[in-house]
């Protein structure tokens, strides 16, 4: 993605958004690139509702419970309740883990080149048939991992919160309010996030 274009465009197309980027600066919006669905979906179940730090620690465990670390959909369903309690994966984190390994056996959960080839809407679509797994998390996903870049969360509270200290207003933008302001920011969205996160 091309970030001075994006930004660029956003700021020609919406003013207000063009005094944040120019308050912020470059977009620095970092693309980790997916190398493995399987991995990447496990480790947002796992970083769930709980703080960074415990995460990383819980994640750690749980990598090595696979061989190399490096988690499969087979070794995971191999894997009993007990260890992987152990490991620091509640019930509902565990049923979820689960519910991952059978929908990348069965295909629901594509391959790294097949989710490479998807439109947004698909994705979500697929990815979210896993327990545990919502439009927000696969959101992340894309703007994350897959870096498209026009993606807006719009029931993400960060990026709500940067909305309403960006644009003056009085509470936090509905989700729909949100897509309605957004529009503009077209095909962009993305980027537009980014920066509505660093106004939180």
């Amino acid at each position: 993605m091309n970030y001075d274009a994006a930004t660029t465009y956003l700021a020609d197309a919406d003013p207000m958004m063009g005094q944040l980027i120019a308050h912020v600066g470059s977009c620095r919006l970092e693309v980790r690139g997916l190398a493995d669905p399987f991995a990447a979906l496990l480790r947002s179940i796992v970083f769930q509702q709980i703080s960074t730090k415990a995460a990383a620690t819980i994640h750690s465990r749980v990598q090595a419970l696979f061989p190399d670390a490096t988690p499969t959909a087979e070794a995971l369903l191999d894997l009993d309740d007990e260890t992987l309690r152990g490991a620091g994966l509640s019930r509902p984190k565990q049923r979820a883990a689960r519910s991952l390994a059978e929908r990348v056996l069965d295909g629901t959960v594509p391959t790294a080149e097949a989710i490479e080839r998807l439109p947004d809407n698909e994705v979500i679509a697929r990815l979210t048939q896993v327990r545990g797994i919502g439009p927000w998390t696969v959101q992340m996903l894309l703007i994350f991992d897959l870096g498209r870049p026009d993606v807006l969360p719009t029931t993400d509270l960060g990026v709500q919160r940067g909305a309403m200290n960006a644009y003056g207003l009085d509470a936090l933008p509905s989700p729909k309010d949100l897509a309605a302001m957004g529009a503009p920011w077209q095909p962009y969205r993305s980027v537009a996030s980014w920066y509505l996160w660093r106004a939180a």
